[in-house]
C-alpha cells in the first residue's frame, strides 16, 4: 500500500500491518457450526440424498457468517507513516472507525505475548502510550517484529522512545 484515503501530500507510508488471522476465529466457528448441524440428518438417514441439500444450506449460511468476519479482518489495517500512526477498524460492512495518532505524541510502547497459544501462533498486543491514554493494537501477527519496526520509525521521525530490553518485555 503506497497511499491511502486521507494521506497528506508530504506523507510517506513506512509500515502497513493487520491483525493475525486468528482474529477471525469466530468466523471459522460460524462456518463450521451451521455446516455440522446441517450435516447431522445425513448421518442418521444416509439413504436420503435430498438431505445433502441441508448440508449445502448449512455451508452457505456458515460461509455468509465467515464472510462477515473476514470483511472486518481484511479492511482493518494499521498504517505507520513518517508523521502518524493510523488505525482503521472495520466492523461488518458499514461500520468503520479511524484513529490517527501523531508520532510525536507517543511517549512509550510495550509488547505483550500472552501465553502458550500466543507464543505458538505468534500473535500478541502492542500498547502505544500517550499523554491522553493508551492505544491498544491487539491480536497482531509477530508483534515483536512490528514493535521493533515501529520503535525505529518513532525514534527516527517522531521523538524518542527507549527500546525495552528482553527482561522488560511483558510475557504472561
Amino acid at each position: 500500500m503506497e497511499s491511502f484515503v486521507g494521506q497528506h501530500d508530504n506523507e510517506n507510508v513506512l509500515l502497513v500491518f493487520r491483525r493475525h488471522p486468528i482474529a477471525m476465529r469466530k468466523g471459522f466457528y460460524l462456518l463450521l457450526i451451521p455446516f455440522l448441524i446441517g450435516s447431522l440428518p445425513t448421518l442418521f438417514w444416509p439413504d436420503n440424498l435430498n438431505l445433502l441439500w441441508l448440508s449445502l444450506g448449512g455451508f452457505v449460511v456458515g460461509l455468509l457468517g465467515f464472510f462477515y468476519h473476514w470483511i472486518g479482518w481484511y479492511y482493518s489495517v494499521f498504517i505507520v507513516t513518517d508523521q502518524r500512526l493510523r488505525q482503521v477498524s472495520q466492523r461488518g460492512l458499514f461500520n468503520q472507525s479511524v484513529v490517527d495518532l501523531g508520532l510525536n505524541k507517543i511517549q512509550n510502547m510495550s509488547v505483550n505475548v500472552p501465553g502458550f497459544s500466543a507464543t505458538i501462533f505468534e500473535f500478541g498486543t502492542i500498547v502505544v502510550q500517550t499523554y491522553v491514554g493508551d492505544l491498544v493494537l491487539d491480536r497482531l501477527h509477530k508483534p515483536e517484529k512490528i514493535y521493533n519496526q515501529m520503535l525505529d520509525i518513532v525514534n527516527t521521525h517522531g521523538g524518542s522512545v527507549e527500546r525495552m530490553g528482553d527482561d522488560e518485555k511483558e510475557f504472561a
